[in-house]
């Protein structure tokens, strides 16, 4: 039964994985795949049963025919009997057991021999045998694997020959005459020594191009006493070792014991002088004393490499003498123009969530993603973006029926400007509701607004059987007022950046959010509108047969006992946009951030996947799940299917793919058509990646750098930035990526997208940014950003703005320090942090501003105690320059803060200035620091305190300590 029931779960998981690569167009990969895991089991299980079987054959054919008197063979007596009218079984059960073994270990495999059979030539040579970096990437680690089994198959053919023979006498423990061995065994055995000691002699030839994977010198790579005395080693160890070889084979007619002996003890002997005691006098005694010298060379193809490998040998440095002092004046000349993405994805999500849930069964990302769409006026904008999917039917009605054939799909996409926001501090949304509708809609046209394929949601759904709830009718009336850009606020100077707006309760939407758990016909008349999928994604239940496969594969009876699914109906799954390209394309790792977004009339997701490799010459190795986890993600979700134990020492964004949230269908697009290992795997599964230029326009316009190659170059950009080997060797200058200063976790801080002008470039770009600071200090180090425009000619290009040593500029971690720390933007956040509210600090961005740094970090107010009905409105922004930091209700208020006030930004065109009088009171540089003004705010805080414990008793206080603080600061502006 057990048998029997492990056959049926196989068969229906084996058949049903046909099915869905047939119903995706990926056939030829399922098929390659396993014609390529049933040849490597073929070979490896022929292999090993011949190579054992044919030692046991011969084993046992050699046995003697008289076997000596002894007390050791009498014991064996009783065993040779009891297996000698079986030994055939015995002989297969053995050959057999050992050939699935060895072919299912084989079968694992297959593509370092796709890679072997297909690989490209880099058209580069490793700097040591000058020889093709193909060689040492595709070609060098299936000898190694092939040289691993031939050394099993030879060591489990000598271990079985031995039990033959001990079992018929050919070899004794106990004998008189001193003969432990008959001359058919000695010869047999001596064969089989022989084989294996060959073996050696290839191993160590092979070792010599490992040494370019040397982990003994000051960097990855062959060292100094690698190339100097390890190689010289390993040939004279290959030379010895086919010496022992051909001794072992002339045993065949020596027949002596002493033979075997000297060749394994001379074997021995030259392994341990020469390949352990030479390299080792060398290092200690010529390399140690005089390292930096002696590995310079090899330092600097460390450096070439790790520069090339991880494709930033192109990336531009210069040096930034950034300056740390601005003029009001500069002021309003640098902030023309000057625009921040002020919404922070990871914020903001929570405001979607109450302001676009609609129902209590839907789900955005706890962290958003920024693409750019063009507004009304045509012009690109930092853009946050998601879509509404459906995390599942209602908590009490969570039964099998609901989840898996009514609940099945999401709604909408939502998405809102990043740089603007209503006058309440809300994001104001350019596409919203359900049916969508806004200014990205008469941009971009219809487009089909159901996601089936998505992030949340369960593992499989059918549809064309029951009605699917498709949306709630009334939902355009339960969303509320939404802020739109015709609600957006252009910032003016704010009398007072201290005037914080009141924390948002949101009261209108703690009626509209359904509680957890409401159903889709409560509410408002209950009226809500279904759906039938009409698509070509999943696959058709054509027959009873594939109901009963589906069933025996998920463990579901209800799938044969639903009479609602007939013929006509589908099952969706594997409905991740990863799982499915991962699946499709077993080759690529993919990026943890896939986004979606509105093209061609349809909503995508777009999946941005990597070819990698372990075996670059003296390439850096680095573990790529830590070198991808910062704040926002956590590498331990990536699944680097390609690569054990996920080093990596090459990538390539190779690939852009594309998953269609409503039927599924995967396409796959060569973006780096240069890449050898890409063009490997294409001759591997021919026909499955498309040409770049089989992409449409827009889809181009929504490409982007992707985020975890990012993290990868910036994690190797810490030390590879020094291009020099001594200065290299001293690792003085080498730097680490600040931990978010913003949160709790001690993760490093995440890159941001932001739309940046690089010193220098004459517009500003789409860019992926991140800073550095010194190893072990706090300061900055350096600023680096990538173009992620992919219209742009720059596009992947690496800036680095690195910044004098001689001068200290405050890193991320010290301007959080310094906000904190600064009394005036103390005597904003006293207030707020003092009562119920709840105050959450937004992304810390950086960008290039007026020959400087500008740290730009909003400020989220979300009212406490009002339960999932609360949402965070932004109310404050603090800006730091140099070693000033201040405060404002908004970017051009906090700039005019921080930069005496003297000056306000320029108003927009039509736009009257606000008056000088109107100035903020509470900036930088203000005055406030005198006693009777700190006097003063102190009495109004305590009595506002009492105000809200006793309304009527203290408004008369309140009042008469406000008036007291506004007679201390006229008099203080008086004195100054």
């Amino acid at each position: 039964m057990v048998v029997i029931i492990a056959g049926l779960m196989f068969a229906a998981n084996f058949w049903t994985d046909y099915m869905w690569f047939q119903s995706v167009g990926f056939t030829s990969v399922f098929l390659t795949e396993l014609w390529t895991r049933v040849l490597l089991f073929a070979v490896a299980a022929l292999v090993m049963a011949v190579i054992v079987g044919i030692s046991i054959f011969f084993a046992y054919r050699a046995r003697p025919g008289i076997r000596p008197m002894s007390l050791e063979q009498q014991g064996l007596d009783r065993y040779r009997q009891s297996i000698d009218p079986h030994r055939r079984l015995f002989f297969w059960i053995a050959v057999g057991a050992l050939a699935l073994l060895s072919g299912a270990a084989a079968s694992g495999d297959w593509r370092a021999y796709l890679q072997f059979v297909n690989g490209v030539d880099f058209g580069v040579a490793d700097p040591e045998f000058r020889m093709d970096i193909a060689f040492f990437t595709f070609v060098y680690p299936f000898l190694r694997i092939l040289l691993g089994y031939l050394y099993a198959a030879v060591i489990l053919a000598f271990i079985a020959a031995v039990i033959v023979h001990y079992l018929y006498g050919g070899v004794r423990l106990q004998n008189d005459t001193g003969q432990r061995a008959t001359p058919a065994a000695r010869v047999h055995l001596s064969v089989l020594l022989g084989l294996f000691v060959l073996l050696r002699a290839g191993s160590y030839w092979l070792d010599r191009y490992g040494l370019v994977f040397s982990e003994r010198g000051y960097t990855f790579g062959a060292s100094y006493t690698d190339v100097n005395a390890v190689k010289t080693a390993l040939t004279i160890l290959t030379v010895i070792s086919v010496i022992c070889a051909l001794l072992f084979f002339a045993n065949i007619y020596f027949k002596n014991t002493m033979v075997p002996v000297a060749s394994l003890g001379l074997l021995v002997l030259s392994a341990v002088i020469v390949g352990v005691a030479y390299p080792e006098i060398v290092q200690r005694f010529q390399v140690n004393p005089n390292e930096q010298r002696l590995e310079s060379d090899y330092i600097q193809r460390n450096i070439d490499s790790t520069r090339a490998a991880y494709d930033i040998e192109d990336a531009q440095a210069e040096p930034y003498d950034a300056t740390t002092e601005l003029s009001a004046e500069d002021l309003v000349q640098e902030a023309q123009g000057t625009t921040v993405r002020l919404a922070d994805p990871s914020v903001v999500s929570q405001t979607f969530q109450q302001m676009q849930q609609v129902r209590g069964f839907y789900q955005f990302p706890d962290v958003l993603e920024v693409d750019r769409y063009p507004d009304a006026d045509g012009n690109l904008i930092d853009t946050i973006v998601a879509v509404r999917e459906l995390d599942g039917p209602p908590s009490d009605q969570n039964n099998w029926l609901n989840r898996h054939l009514i609940y099945t799909h999401g709604y909408g996409f939502v998405a809102a400007a990043g740089t603007q926001i209503d006058a309440e501090g809300r994001p104001v949304f350019t596409e919203y509701n359900i049916p969508p509708r806004g200014e990205l809609s008469d941009v971009v046209g219809e487009y089909q607004e159901r996601v089936y394929y998505g992030r949340e949601g369960a593992d499989y759904v059918i549809v064309q059987a029951e009605e699917e709830y498709d949306y709630p009718l009334d939902a355009e009336g339960e969303t509320g007022d939404v802020p739109t850009p015709e609600d957006a606020v252009d910032p003016e100077v704010s009398p007072s950046p201290d005037d914080a707006q009141a924390p948002a309760d949101a009261e209108t939407t703690e009626e509209e959010a359904p509680a957890e758990g409401e159903s889709a016909e409560e509410g408002a008349g209950g009226s809500q509108a279904y759906n039938r999928y009409d698509g070509s994604g999943g696959v058709q239940l054509d027959s009873f047969f594939e109901r009963i496969l589906y069933a025996i594969k998920y463990q579901e009876p209800n799938i044969l006992l639903n009479s609602a699914i007939t013929t006509d109906s589908r099952i969706l799954y594997e409905r991740d946009p990863l799982d499915r390209v991962e699946k499709v394309a077993p080759f690529l790792t993919v990026d943890s951030r896939p986004y979606p977004a509105v093209v061609d009339g349809k909503i995508v997701w777009i999946v941005d996947a990597y070819t990698t490799s372990d075996g670059y010459p003296y390439a850096n190795r680095i573990d790529f799940t830590q070198a991808v986890t910062d704040t926002f993600t956590d590498g331990t979700l990536q699944q680097v299917s390609t690569l054990p134990g996920n080093e990596v020492n090459y990538i390539r964004n190779s690939v852009k793919a594309t998953v269609d949230a409503y039927d599924g269908t995967v396409t796959l697009y060569a973006w780096d058509e240069e890449d050898p290992v890409l063009q490997t795997w294409m001759g591997a599964f021919p026909g499955i990646v498309e040409d770049k230029d089989e992409m449409s326009e827009e889809l181009i316009d929504h490409l982007r750098y992707p985020d975890d190659l990012f993290k990868v170059q910036r994690e190797i950009m810490r030390e590879y930035h020094v291009t020099d080997p001594a200065a290299y060797y001293g690792g003085q200058d080498f730097w680490a990526v600040p931990n978010d200063p913003t949160g709790a976790t001690d993760r490093p801080e995440s890159p941001y997208r932001q739309t940046i002008q690089f010193p220098g470039d004459e517009e500003a770009s789409f860019s992926l940014t991140t800073t550095y600071v010194p190893r072990g200090r706090e300061n900055l180090a350096a600023f680096m950003a990538v173009d992620s425009d992919p219209r742009s000619e720059d596009y992947g290009q690496l800036k680095l703005l690195e910044l004098p040593r001689s001068t200290v500029i405050f890193g991320p971690g010290q301007v959080q320090n310094a906000f904190d720390a600064d009394a005036n933007v103390r005597e904003v956040l006293l207030p707020l942090e003092q009562s119920n509210a709840e105050v959450t600090r937004g992304n810390l961005l950086t960008l290039p501003f007026a020959g400087g740094l500008l740290y730009v970090e909003p400020l989220y107010v979300q009212a406490g105690g009002g339960g999932a009905a609360s949402f965070p409105l932004l109310q404050q922004v603090m800006v730091g320059f140099g070693e000033e930091v201040a405060i404002g209700s908004n970017l051009p208020d906090a700039l005019s803060n921080l930069f005496d006030g003297a000056a306000a930004p320029p108003a927009e065109e039509g736009e009257e200035e606000a008056p000088e009088e109107e100035a903020p009171e509470s900036g930088a540089g203000s005055g406030g620091g005198d006693q009777d003004v700190t006097d003063a705010l102190n009495e109004a805080v305590e009595a506002w305190e009492e105000a809200q414990e006793n309304q009527q008793e203290s408004d008369e206080r309140l009042r008469e300590a406000l008036e007291a603080l506004e007679e201390a600061l006229g008099e203080d502006q008086g004195g100054n």
